[in-house]
């Protein structure tokens, strides 16, 4: 408590205020030796009394802070009461510090966190540094070859990244910090030290503190996060480098789940380029057309496959494959993966059907996969003008054939699946594909498309058979298209299973003749 009268004089003290000011003089004491935040609430004190509901004047008396509340004493003088405030100022700073912090990694965790790739998660980590824990920061990312990514960015400045071949040696505690060692505390470092590269361009002023912290990744480090200040900012304290660590273990993450998806991405497109159909076109003086969708929209892949495996030279055949594998999404694509590359190997003996689905038969069943498959082979081969075609099911849908004049014929071949019994039986039927006409195989997520008017009926073989009568003389392409569009239309919105369609068409370059033949288990024959 301190008394002072109106002409700025210590008139009384009590025994706190007295420790507080020892050597206070009592004359003339606000002019000579009183904060001046207190003098001046005191000339307002005397001259007009504080309102009721203002906040009352606070500030530093030596290294503590106080609030001041007067009381105006009966001789026109002022008696000031002095709470010292500050435990709870300095508790009140602390909170609002550790809420900002909290702020800052929550924001870095949800903007790292929404993007996976890695180049702007680098761009996003660097860019928030300067802003929120230091002037400057440079992020060095592993090394790829020689070279390391490095990401530098200023205060109100744009990001730049460059890869460069760098000393990692000549800034202290880089080199451990990348083999995701604990950094080197900050005290330890010297600015001074630090090489060019190591400084963002157009920062202000010589290098007055640095923190070198590693970023945690999954097992690997993610890189390190370089934080700057000038010399003429305040050099980071032992809680900023507590800060920086934790900001860096959030950016670590989130840099390290990154790279992981993009590795996972490029081994996906690696596999997925086996997995996808082929692009058809023209071989031999033949086309071929194709088209396929996912029961899966969001899939690329399904347990429905086709291959065109073109013959030596134009004397030899072309071998087609249209198969469905029993189950749908990834694990069918991957044992269509497998059925492929099998009837890959199976080319050589391509003339003999009935001895390639054994094999292809014998090889699923020795293998873990507990699905079959379903499947039609198609051997074609251009002469005079047509296209001879030897086609072989083997538990699959009969292939249609597009005549010229529109009819459409049901291919009389049977067989039983792949990968289901001990034995395959097949039957192989021969036919001819005149000069416009086109050979048609398909699987049964055509025919059994559930939708229509009342969304509950399914395409069926009879709508599709009308539908390729109206493809007459159309190009494979045509046909292809037409087939998958009137599927999906029939669809609408609808699940479905895997689709896949296969058209071979014998380019209408002359005069139509109609021929046909088969043969059954190998001997020829008529058909109906």
């Amino acid at each position: 408590m301190l008394v002072i009268d109106r002409h700025g004089s210590l008139v009384r003290l009590n025994k706190a205020a007295r420790a507080l000011l020892p050597d206070a003089p009592a004359r003339d004491w606000l002019r000579q030796a009183a904060p001046l935040w207190l003098s001046d609430a005191h000339r307002r004190a005397v001259t007009s009394p504080r309102r009721g509901g203002a906040d009352p004047p606070a500030g530093r008396i030596g290294d503590r802070f106080f609030e001041a509340h007067p009381t105006a004493s009966g001789d026109g003088g002022v008696v000031w009461w002095l709470l010292d405030d500050t435990d709870r100022r300095y508790a009140e700073s602390v909170l609002k510090t550790t809420q900002e912090r909290a702020d800052i990694l929550a924001e870095a965790s949800s903007t790292l966190l929404s993007t996976l790739n890695v180049p702007r998660c680098m761009e996003v980590t660097a860019s928030m540094a300067a802003e929120h824990l230091a002037e400057a920061a440079l992020l060095v990312a592993p090394p790829q070859g020689r070279r390391h990514p490095l990401t530098y960015a200023r205060r109100g400045a744009p990001v730049t990244q460059v890869m460069r071949q760098i000393d990692t040696g000549s800034v202290p505690g880089l080199t451990e910090a990348l083999q995701g060692f604990p950094p080197v505390p900050a005290r330890w470092l010297n600015p001074a030290d630090l090489p060019d590269w190591a400084v963002p361009d157009g920062f202000s002023g010589p290098v007055g503190s640095v923190i070198v912290t590693p970023l945690p990744g999954h097992g690997v480090p993610a890189g390190t996060l370089v934080l700057l200040r000038s010399s003429t900012e305040q050099v980071f304290s032992e809680g900023e480098e507590i800060f920086a660590r934790l900001f860096a273990a959030r950016a670590g993450a989130a840099l390290s789940a990154a790279r992981l998806y993009t590795e996972q991405a490029a081994i996906t497109a690696t596999l997925m380029r086996e997995l996808l159909p082929p692009s058809l076109t023209r071989v031999h003086g033949v086309d071929y057309a194709g088209r396929y969708r996912a029961a899966r929209d969001h899939e690329r892949v399904g347990g429905d496959f086709y291959d065109v495996h073109p013959g030596a030279g134009p004397s030899e055949e072309t071998l087609v494959v249209l198969g469905d594998v029993a189950g749908k999404g990834l694990n069918a694509a991957v044992l269509t993966g497998k059925i492929r590359n099998t009837l890959h190997a199976l080319l050589p003996l391509a003339d003999d059907h009935q001895r390639v689905l054994d094999l292809l038969n014998g090889a699923l069943l020795s293998s873990h996969h507990a699905r079959f498959a379903t499947m039609v082979l198609a051997s074609v081969r251009r002469r005079a003008g047509r296209a001879e075609l030897r086609l072989t099911s083997a538990g699959h849908l009969p292939p249609l054939i597009v005549r010229a004049d529109g009819t459409v014929e049901e291919v009389p071949t049977r067989g039983t699946l792949i990968g289901a019994l001990p034995l395959v039986s097949a039957r192989t039927v021969k036919t001819v594909l005149n000069a416009g006409e086109t050979c048609v195989l398909y699987t049964d997520g055509i025919t059994e498309a559930r939708g229509g008017p009342l969304g509950d009926e399914l395409f069926q073989e009879h709508r599709l058979k009308r539908a390729l009568a109206e493809c007459a003389g159309m190009p494979a392409e045509a046909v292809a298209e037409r087939v998958q569009m009137l599927a999906a239309q029939w669809l609408g919105s609808g699940r479905h299973d895997d689709m896949a369609v296969v058209a071979i068409s014998a380019p209408a370059t002359g005069p139509l003749t109609i021929v046909k033949e088969h043969v059954d288990g190998g001997s020829d024959g008529s058909s109906g």
